[in-house]
């Protein structure tokens, strides 16, 4: 995000003397610029010029000598906080003592000095306090101090503002030096999307604020001076054997050289202090001097050793096996898709120079003795240097800007700034030749109906304000006959290619709170939907349950389904990939929640849970077959019926699901012992407590399917619109190998259910039961079925059989083995009765229990267990 000082902008756009970083910000945000951060004055209170009247080296026992100084500071700041006792040279003057460890300075130098009450940058305050002997009322600052970086001159200490008693100085004692030494500057950080690369620039940003305030606007570029070359200077060849579908990775080289600088050439003072308020570190002239352009023009540059280039420079693509060793010194293996920087040492294009648009190599970096220099202003593919950029994780200033797009007119000026400010200020010449390898890519017209505008915003724009609008942002704007308009954009604008692009520019110059704000009125009185209210009560069923929610994202691998034992026609298999996923290892999303919810389980257990007990509430999805391919409908007009049909028959099938993993201790340990351990029984449990919570009732019957354990599992059903049952979820203890997987404690269970079939499956209508009022009469029964028979169908005809008697039937025990034959098994029913007539007679009763008998022994052959 880049920072904009407001006396950087005031050089290209007229700001008032009065604007604020707040009135600034206010005024971007209105084009589209947002505002991030705003940084105040660097220092804040009384930083005044100060005059050495005189100074006295005083050693100390640790051999360090400290001088004691009385510094002048003006009439409003003289004031003496020392001891009067202690003799003090210049006394008899009004002065300030303070205590400095500096010796580049001289009595008679004019200094800036910090008085009590002032803060330097690091929230640094300062105060008048006793040191060695003296009481210090100050300090005597250094450029870093204040935030300046080195002082100009090269020497190490305080900064000397002028030197001696000279007549004809710019400043005097009590001068204000904050705004001597520009301090006082605001910076506004501004967030820019994508599409707006231009304004990671001063250029760029002036001339949306020109949008924004209608204030004059200069664009810095037509300043530069640009000479006829010579002829051609060093040889550029552009190699590109793998361009991209947009075209090649190098569309124009410039290379550009200056001979003799001086190499102890230091970096102007106002020069640096404008790079760190931009967020960047001075580091050299050089260096400094392509960091200033970058950051002014928007076109990166790079400066290489001429002494250390072997020409001709080559721009290709990797090869196999090269490494660069880049300037952070990390040796990078590069990849085949790579665009790079060669020269010819050791052959045509052998040595690697750099990465093309995002860092450059070590080999030929400048250093303090350089004094001969190629500069480097390219127009570089932005799909190239971001895939470099992420591939090596290596962001860099230049390729943000390249990866979003860099003005194809700007090398040549650039380059030509570069060198022109570097000669400025570090002597030498600059060569008459040029190399200027390569086309500019002229922007394609773009044809604009009048009526665009209000047909896709929605609001009138008259014809004036349609042309004015694009030629302000410096589109070339002819007529297509009487209500069409031709439309080039210029050369900075590359993300303008669509005439959906152009009407976004004239709603957000014209301004986007002309277009009125129509909010839709909420009905009234309905609160939760039915859905709603049934997903709340489903969570809240769990939560009391002691079970915990959580949230997963829906990315999984494609091992996922074998680490769940899935067979390979399991319709669980079949997942939809994604095209750009967040991480190169989970491309599919998942289908079955707990694919995502068991990892999270393994992952709190590895950090020290002792248990696990969680759920979550989520979508999945299920791809319909390879073959699904959605179409992409125009953009000028609404689908078609046929269209939409086909695009939602290709979407995924995709359901909200509710999945729980409960496994370990169920509860914390005690004097009174170990309580016990979570199990299928309390996943089944856990189920049957989040469909009582929606209204509906689930049917459990034994299955064997992945992941849960073949003979400690259940399918759970609902009751069918034709009268069966549909099958919405599984629970269960997970199986031996699945536990083992996930390093998840031993016999842990889950469940997992469609919660939007539960859901529809729930009556609409709660229809109030009447609160018994007669007592009831209990009786147990026990009936020996065939294996395959499921207890739910025994429970429906005991239900059937006893009538409306029956309050309550509850299966407490099932038992096999020898007593009762292979291939039975003994299921024992706990039954309630209750008359809302009156008390039930012993008659009743046992005319309840011969009907309840017959039922089940006529529907699934059951036999009453004596």
């Amino acid at each position: 995000m880049p920072r904009i000082p407001l006396t950087w902008l005031a050089e290209h756009a007229s700001l008032p003397s009065d604007a604020s970083a707040l009135q600034v910000a206010t005024d971007l945000s209105r084009v589209g610029l947002e505002e991030e951060t705003i940084f105040g004055a660097q220092v804040t209170g009384p930083l005044v010029v100060g005059r050495v009247l005189e100074l006295v080296g005083e050693p100390q026992k640790n051999g360090k000598t400290i001088n004691w100084v009385r510094v002048d500071v003006g009439p409003e700041h003289n004031e003496d906080a020392d001891d009067p006792q202690d003799p003090q040279p210049g006394a008899e003057r009004p002065s300030r003592g303070i205590v400095c460890g500096a010796h580049n300075f001289v009595a008679g130098d004019l200094v800036v000095v910090s008085l009590p009450g002032t803060v330097l940058p690091g929230d640094f305050a300062i105060a008048a306090r006793k040191t060695y002997g003296h009481t210090s009322d100050g300090m005597i600052c250094s450029g870093q101090e204040l935030g300046l970086g080195e002082d100009p001159s090269g020497e190490d200490g305080i900064i000397v503002l002028g030197r001696g008693h000279a007549e004809g100085l710019s400043a005097a004692p009590g001068d204000d030096a904050i705004a001597l030494l520009g301090l006082s500057d605001e910076v506004v950080e501004i967030n820019v999307t994508p599409d707006r690369g231009y304004c990671f620039s001063m250029r760029g940003v002036a001339r949306e604020y020109s949008h924004a305030t209608g204030a004059d606007f200069t664009d810095p570029v037509t300043t530069v001076e640009v000479p006829t070359p010579a002829g051609p200077g060093v040889a550029v060849q552009l190699h590109d054997d793998a361009p991209l579908p947009s075209g090649p990775g190098c569309s124009r080289f410039v290379a550009l050289e200056v001979h003799g600088v001086d190499p102890t050439a230091q970096t102007p003072r106002w020069m640096a202090r404008r790079l760190t308020q931009a967020g960047m570190r001075p580091i050299s002239l050089i260096v400094d001097v392509t960091n200033y352009v970058m950051l002014d023009l928007g076109q990166p540059l790079h400066a290489y050793d001429a002494e250390q280039v072997v020409a001709p420079i080559v721009v290709r693509r990797a090869r196999a096996g090269e490494e660069l060793t880049t300037l952070d010194d990390v040796t990078r293996r590069l990849d085949a898709e790579d665009l790079l920087i060669t020269d010819s040492d050791g052959g045509e294009g052998a040595r690697v120079l750099g990465i093309a648009g995002v860092m450059g190599g070590e080999d030929t970096e400048v250093s303090p003795a350089t004094r001969d220099i190629v500069l480097e202003a390219a127009t570089f593919d932005p799909v190239t240097v971001a895939r470099s950029a992420r591939r090596h994780r290596l962001p860099s200033e230049a390729s943000k800007r390249f990866e979003r797009g860099v003005d194809p007119q700007l090398p040549l000026v650039a380059a030509h700034r570069a060198a022109q400010l570097m000669v400025e200020f570090g002597g030498g010449t600059i060569a008459p030749e040029v190399t200027d390898e390569g086309t500019v890519q002229q922007p394609v017209a773009i044809t604009l109906a009048l009526g665009d505008a209000e047909r896709v915003v929605g609001i009138e724009y008259t014809p004036a304000q349609v042309r004015g609008s694009l030629e302000q942002i410096g589109c070339t704007v002819d007529a297509s006959g009487e209500d069409t308009l031709v439309v080039t954009p210029p050369s900075w604008r590359p993300d303008l290619t669509l005439r959906e692009d152009l009407v976004e520019e004239i709603a957000r110059l014209v301004g986007y709170e002309k277009i009125p704000s129509v909010l839709p009125t909420a009905p009234g009185g309905r609160g939760l939907t039915i859905a709603q209210r049934a997903r709340r009560d489903a969570n809240r069923a769990l939560v009391e349950a002691g079970l915990t929610e959580v949230a997963s994202a829906p990315f999984v691998a494609d091992g996922i389904f074998d680490a769940f034992g899935y067979t390979e026609d399991d319709p669980r298999r079949e997942a939809v990939r994604l095209l750009n996923p967040l991480a190169d290892d989970e491309p599919l999303l998942r289908t079955s929640l707990l694919q995502t919810l068991l990892p999270v389980a393994r992952r709190n257990l590895g950090r020290g849970a002792e248990s696990v007990a969680i759920f979550q509430i989520a979508g999945t999805s299920i791809a319909r077959g390879t073959q699904a391919r959605s179409p992409i409908p125009a953009a000028s007009q609404r689908p078609t019926d046929a269209e939409l049909e086909e695009i939602l028959g290709a979407l995924p099938a995709q359901t909200r699901t509710l999945a729980a993993v409960v496994g370990g201790a169920s509860g914390p340990g005690s004097w009174q012992g170990d309580p016990a351990p979570w199990g299928w029984a309390d996943a089944l449990d856990l189920a049957r407590r989040a469909a009582m919570a929606v209204g509906a009732r689930l049917e459990v019957r034994q299955r064997e399917i992945a992941p849960f354990h073949p003979g400690r599992a259940g399918e759970l059903r609902i009751a069918g619109a034709d009268g069966g049952s549909v099958v919405v979820g599984h629970a269960g203890e997970l199986h031996p190998a699945v536990v083992a997987e996930f390093s998840l404690p031993a016999r842990t269970s889950a469940l997992e259910l469609d919660l939007e079939a539960l859901i529809a499956s729930a009556p609409s209508v709660v229809r109030a039961v009447p609160v018994p009022t007669y007592p009831l009469a209990k009786e147990d029964f026990a009936f020996v079925v065939e294996d395959s028979v499921p207890a739910s169908a025994v429970q429906a005809a005991i239900v059937v059989g006893i009538g409306d008697l029956a309050e309550d039937v509850h299966l407490f025990d099932v038992y096999t083995g020898d007593q009762i034959g292979d291939g039975k098994k003994s299921l024992a029913f706990s039954v309630r009765l209750r008359s809302a007539e009156g008390t039930l007679s012993a008659e009743q009763i046992g005319e309840a229990r011969r009907r309840c008998i017959t039922a089940v022994e006529t529907a699934v052959g059951g036999v009453l267990r004596a």
